[in-house]
């Protein structure tokens, strides 16, 4: 992904968030990519159910993905991917499309060819942790403190294995060296645990928020309890037993892999390779694996945990559900749900920079679907992608049964009129200068004349918000689609937050308070930085005016030592604001540019929160010496315009949090 917009940017954020997760969205790291009004239309084919419906014909099936994915891949600027389908036990289709390096045009073997699931190896240590938990050696609810070598503090209460599993530890979103290029600055496993503890934002428990060093700690504490490193007890207790004997989660490759790597690209027509990513929270999202191997995970866990887990574990694993929300979909055990077409289907999703997957399991079904790409490509396009070939592969051959038109509820009006306004996502970084992106993306609900309402970042292919009616009380249905929104309602009648099927197991969507409301300072700061902007470029066109013309500089004294200072002071606010905007916009386009590289920039630019302090001291003074001599109305007038405009850019970068000092972020 890209920062070319600030759109994007929370994009961007919700995916290099995730390792694999949003809303915003958040690369992901983040299992699911916004979908973009600009992505490329993808094929669209009739989804004509089998005669015997859970039956896939394997001809059908090469068929409708030989007609989809090419295309979907060039259209969307991607170089290569892999495709692969289990079911009854066996692998049903497993294919490459386009190329694993584009140069040399070397095609995609997917039973060698490695491609990083991103956000999907989480399902790997969640796995490890269960199996722990089966030997008695984890109690998912015991405190997390227990079993480590250093201590959790800061928090409300204390935070469990289960609050990992299911994202609601309550931390705040943390990105710094999320992903790097050089393997020799990667701390060890346990360093990066006890030194990265984020801020907790909420009492643990309470509140969905994706979180990456959730599932590293809970990696730490597999290392810990069953004495081995982390990287050699996967290999010995998941690995070796499927015979994924091409996959690992290390970090630089192992030699003997490094050969089989796909390269990753941002967009195929580069044609240029990035380096290999070194995911710093490994047990989050480090795991390099080909398609086959893939599959026998999936066929691992559709089996009931064979090889894995007991039948009891596995169950455990795939239906405790961690619900906040009626009507829409939960957190599993590591797993969210992604029940569609009244079908059961549990999964997951990842996303590094450079590569964009997803993972599907029918468990009623005992069919698994897997896609992993190698670029990050254009306008959203894996995103896009990933969604068309999960609807349409669910839709052709899991269909919906035929439903009843539900009416919409009478109180549509009035409840729909609750949520109206604008929201930030639980998943998110709360006090570092990442928050802006939070603030410069808020998402908005909206209602219209036949009271359905819209979430803005849910649109359809053409970038139109999609649009829902209430069916029940607070739970929303899409006119014309499958997708769903909820809310929870407090004693006091205000919404507490409210999400939609494709976000809810892992983010959800809270009230903005009102001093960060987009709505309101949005527009304030565009008016203030509109006329801080006008002062500026007013100053030296003034100045012109008046060589051209030959008059004298009338003002003297303490006036013309103020007006030249107001205007410094103008140009010192605006550029400290351009500053923090072009450094957080460059830093969010690629998420290796966070490993620390900047730190230096950061810095520098905490330290210059002096000059918007001082542009309004300096405005202050302008306005008491304009106000206190013989000055014009207008003068007067733009004196406190002035003063106000500077206020308002001060409230806004400390709603940014431009104004926080550190560099944890």
């Amino acid at each position: 992904m890209t920062g070319h917009t600030m759109r994007s940017t929370l994009a961007v954020l919700l995916a290099s968030l995730g390792l694999a997760a949003a809303s915003a969205q958040v690369p992901d790291l983040d299992p699911r990519d916004e979908v973009e009004a600009e992505a490329p239309e993808l094929p669209q084919q009739e989804a004509l159910p089998p005669e015997e419906p859970g039956i896939i014909d394997p001809d059908d099936l090469s068929t409708w993905l030989d007609g989809f994915m090419p295309y979907a891949l060039a259209q969307g600027d991607i170089a290569g991917a892999v495709v692969t389908v289990v079911a009854d036990g066996e692998i049903l289709l497993s294919r490459g499309y386009g190329y694993a390096d584009v140069e040399t045009r070397t095609p995609i073997d997917p039973d060698t060819t490695l491609f990083r699931p991103g956000s999907i190896s989480k399902l790997v240590t969640w796995t490890a942790v269960m199996q722990l938990v089966e030997d008695g050696l984890i109690d998912l609810d015991a405190d997390i403190n227990t079993y480590l070598d250093f201590e959790v503090t800061g928090v409300e209460r204390p935070i469990t294995m289960r609050h990992l599993l299911t994202h609601t530890p309550g931390w705040g979103e943390q990105v710094r060296a999320l992903i790097m290029d050089d393997a020799s600055q990667l701390p060890p496993l346990g360093e990066y645990a006890r030194d990265n503890i984020p801020a907790a934002v909420y009492p643990a428990g309470e509140m969905p928020a994706y979180s990456n060093y959730g599932t590293a700690l809970a990696g730490h504490v597999v290392a810990q309890v069953s004495g081995m490193s982390f990287d050699d007890y996967v290999d010995a207790n998941i690995f070796a037993p499927l015979g994924m004997e091409y996959s690992s989660m290390r970090q630089p490759l192992p030699e003997d892999l490094q050969g089989l790597m796909s390269s990753g690209y941002m967009r195929a027509s580069d044609r240029e390779g990035r380096p290999f990513e070194i995911v710093t929270p490994a047990p989050a999202g480090s795991m390099s694996a080909p398609g086959n191997d893939m599959a026998r995970f999936m066929i691992a866990h559709l089996n009931q945990g064979e090889g894995l887990l007991s039948p009891e574990t596995a169950e455990q694993m795939h239906t405790t559900a961690d619900r906040k929300l009626d009507g829409v979909n939960a957190m599993l055990l590591g797993f969210y749900e992604q029940n569609r077409n009244g079908h059961r289907i549990i999964g997951h999703g990842g996303d590094t920079t450079l590569f964009h997957s997803n993972m599907h399991l029918y468990l009623d079904h005992g069919v698994g679907l897997y896609i992993s790409m190698n670029s990050s490509g254009q306008g959203g396009s894996p995103g896009r992608i990933r969604q068309s070939l999960f609807e349409g592969f669910t839709d052709r051959y899991f269909p919906a049964e035929p439903a009843e038109d539900r009416p919409t509820l009478d109180t549509a009006a009035e409840h729909g009129a609750m949520l109206v306004g604008n929201y930030v996502i639980s998943r998110r970084a709360h006090r570092n200068f990442v928050a802006a992106t939070a603030l410069l993306g808020q998402p908005s609900v909206t209602m219209n004349a036949d009271n359905e309402i819209s979430l803005s970042i849910l649109t359809d292919a053409a970038g139109t918000p999609r649009r829902f009616r209430e069916v029940e009380p607070f739970i929303w249905q899409e006119v014309g689609g499958v997708e769903r929104l909820s809310a929870r309602i407090g004693e006091d009648g205000e919404v507490e937050m409210f999400s939609g099927a494709f976000f809810s197991p892992f983010m959800m969507f809270v009230p903005v308070e009102w001093w960060r409301n987009g709505a309101v300072l949005m527009p304030l700061a565009g008016f203030a930085g509109a006329a801080l902007l006008l002062t500026v470029l007013l100053w030296p066109v003034r100045a012109i005016v008046r060589w051209r013309f030959g008059r004298r500089f009338e003002l003297e004294g303490r006036q013309a030592m103020a007006y030249r200072l107001s205007n410094i002071g103008a140009l010192a606010t605006l550029a400290h604001l351009g500053g923090w905007l072009f450094l957080i916009t460059y830093m969010m386009a690629e998420l290796n540019r966070l490993d620390g590289r900047l730190d230096g920039m950061i810095i520098l630019m905490q330290l210059l929160s002096v000059l918007p302090i001082a542009g309004l001291l300096i405005a202050l003074w302008n306005a008491f010496v304009v106000w206190t001599g013989k000055a014009s109305w207008f003068a007067k007038l733009w004196s406190l315009v002035l003063v106000a405009s500077t206020l308002v850019m001060i409230w806004f970068l400390i709603a940014a949090g431009f104004f926080q000092f550190g560099l944890t972020y």
